[in-house]
């Protein structure tokens, strides 16, 4: 094998790949998991990361970084499977490999079920941060994400939540958007913030393809998926709530990626980003493939113990992967007046067509629309406020001033009269419903 000092210097300054230590093997049997699937790919496997592949790949993904933070992200599957030696060695050997003046952190994604007080006191000593799979409280989170004999997974689930609470472990909340709780945005926020303690969340909408192969496939998407118009609405009535009382309080990714976009900084998040690639996903057996959604065949890169890791991140298919997100935008999306802020979404949700019979238009499309331009002026004045030195948070003070303004302006205005905020609607259908009117 050749050594990673000789791979191309073409290769990217930095390259993030989501590590799958046991494959798609878990303990639980979510129905709308994406990745159980995967262990298809290999019916001989053992599903365990061996330690020499442990190494290889932790010596080779931190000499191929030239940024100074370099981030582990440990996925699955159910990481924790791994059992702690395991993780116990992956920090000592991130010690070993690790240059000085470089910043090593690591991030596990873990559905919480096994975590016990010896885990929680290892990732809070080694200042590791945890997402947990969490979509709202008992009957909305059980209905989908259950164990492989169909069992409710909730109690277990927040059994690990205490505990990092009670060790004082970093973690955030990766909340599933479904069928299942897509109706209830404001149930499912105020659980996570109030109930779970989240103060950083992840909405992530379900968009899972009808198909038997597993694969990016097809344009029919299964019962369990939510409509872009849902998810739409789902992230404007928890922005509604946010923005009004949380901002600075509790982070919501896409909010937070929202406001970058609004203030002309480039996405940190790979979903809205002009292009892609450089988010890869490597196997329990070294497979290296373009991406987390796109574990196939068609996007297997390589495997690291034959290729070093930074050659096949900068391999030329790589590359054209990323590219393709961008060259094959749809005209309506070039045209789009939000294209500035989702760049035509991730790759695997173009699974429609446009007006103009294009294909590749973003099955989440017409929620993204609603959502962005919903939230079109708050965002410009926490621009505003980040521009002149103030903190974003500023928007809450901005909005409570209004809405007692409008209060009052709304208590002159009969009740039939159209509403002063423009809706074309009388008072009393509008923002009149909040509002005590006098007899």
């Amino acid at each position: 094998m050749r050594d990673a000092t000789q791979a191309e210097a073409a290769g990217p300054p930095a390259v993030h790949v989501l590590v799958k230590p046991v494959g798609a093997a878990c303990n639980l049997g979510c129905e709308y998991c994406f990745y159980l699937g995967k262990r298809a790919l290999y019916p001989q496997g053992t599903f365990r990361m061996a330690g020499d592949l442990l190494e290889e790949f932790t010596r080779q993904y931190i000499a191929s970084q030239r940024v100074p933070e370099v981030t582990f992200s440990w996925q699955g599957g159910e990481p924790t499977l791994m059992g702690l030696d395991f993780f116990r060695r992956a920090v000592e050997l991130q010690r070993q490999y690790g240059r000085p003046g470089t910043r090593i952190a690591n991030a596990i994604q873990t559905n919480g079920t096994l975590l016990d007080d010896d885990w929680c006191e290892f990732l809070r000593a080694n200042d590791f941060l945890v997402g947990i799979s969490l979509d709202g409280p008992r009957h909305l989170h059980d209905q989908f994400r259950r164990d492989r004999d169909g069992n409710p997974t909730f109690e277990r689930v927040m059994a690990g939540v205490h505990r990092l609470l009670a060790q004082d472990v970093q973690f955030n909340i990766l909340a599933c958007v479904s069928a299942a709780n897509v109706e209830q945005p404001l149930e499912v926020y105020r659980f996570l913030r109030d109930e779970a303690k989240a103060r950083f969340i992840q909405f992530i909408p379900i968009v899972e393809r009808d198909n038997a192969a597993g694969c990016q496939q097809g344009n029919r998407v299964t019962h369990r998926s939510v409509t872009g118009a849902q998810y739409g609405d789902f992230l404007i009535s928890v922005f509604d709530e946010w923005v009004r009382r949380d901002v600075g309080r509790v982070f919501v990714q896409l909010f937070d990626v929202a406001l970058a976009a609004c203030a002309g900084q480039p996405a940190t998040l790979c979903v809205f980003s002009p292009t892609c690639g450089s988010a890869l996903a490597m196997e329990h057996n070294g497979d290296l493939y373009a991406c987390d959604h796109f574990v196939e065949p068609d996007h297997l890169l390589g495997n690291i113990m034959d290729t070093p890791l930074e050659e096949l991140a900068g391999s030329p298919q790589q590359r054209q992967f990323g590219l393709a997100k961008q060259e094959s935008l749809p005209s309506q999306c070039q045209r789009c007046d939000v294209r500035f802020a989702c760049h035509g979404g991730c790759p695997k949700n173009r699974l429609l067509r446009t007006e103009d019979g294009e294909d590749g238009l973003n099955y989440l499309c017409t929620g993204y629309q609603a959502f962005f331009r919903h939230i079109d002026q708050p965002m410009r004045f926490m621009v505003a406020q980040l521009h002149g030195g103030r903190p974003p948070a500023n928007i809450m003070l901005h909005l409570a001033a209004r809405q007692m303004e409008q209060q009052g302006h709304l208590l002159r205005t009969p009740r039939n009269a159209p509403c002063p905020c423009g809706s074309g609607r009388k008072v009393k259908h509008c923002c009149g419903r909040a509002v005590s009117h006098p007899v």
